[in-house]
């Protein structure tokens, strides 16, 4: 038997009564039950013991929950804002590399090759010293170059043996060409009705 005195428990306790048992419990949020009885008078205390420093209450989760949706909007912006301007830079990033291309020396004309160059240049300044544009800024950059670019690369591949883009289908595309462009010796819908 064991004599417990009112100041090693927290909670009210007569002095010098006698317990029959004390029991503790450490759970896995480190919050420590405490229960003791004495068997003589059936008397049952409980205490609750919590470290909570360090800690996030229950009110402070809420919040941090509450501002994640409200700023849930902001954050797809910024990242559709950051997915347009990596667009562009990884487009004008291809084109300086094709212009640049050992492989494809002397099958882009050297008006063109100037043309696309000095437009790349242009955009790559622009970016430089437009970080913080928005999206439609990032894309009608990225069209602009686009429209200059597509025909300068649609001679190129047609250029090419077969009809073939660098390091794409051996020969080229079936028919020869750019996918889309128009080629005489392609079957007609009659053609087609044919095969059926």
């Amino acid at each position: 038997m064991n004599i417990i005195k009112k100041n090693v428990f927290p909670f009210d306790f007569v002095e010098n009564i006698l317990f029959k048992w004390c029991a503790s419990l450490l759970d896995a949020n480190g919050i420590l039950n405490v229960s003791a009885e004495d068997k003589s008078s059936g008397k049952r205390e409980r205490i609750t013991i919590t470290n909570d420093k360090g800690r996030l209450s229950q009110d402070e989760i809420e919040k941090m929950i509450a501002d994640a949706e409200k700023f849930k909007a902001e954050d797809e912006a910024h990242e559709n804002k950051v997915k347009a301007k990596n667009g562009l830079e990884s487009y004008v990033y291809q084109m300086k590399n094709t212009c640049d291309d050992e492989k494809l020396k002397g099958k882009i004309s050297e008006e063109d090759k100037k043309t696309l160059l000095a437009k790349v240049d242009e955009i790559q300044s622009w970016l430089d010293a437009n970080q913080a544009a928005e999206i439609e800024e990032f894309e009608a950059q990225k069209k602009e170059l686009e429209a200059l670019a597509n025909p300068i690369m649609q001679k190129l591949y047609q250029g090419m043996p077969g009809g073939g883009m660098p390091g794409g289908m051996p020969g080229g595309m079936p028919g020869g060409g750019m996918p889309g462009a128009a080629n005489p010796d392609s079957a007609t819908n009659d053609d087609l009705d044919d095969l059926d």
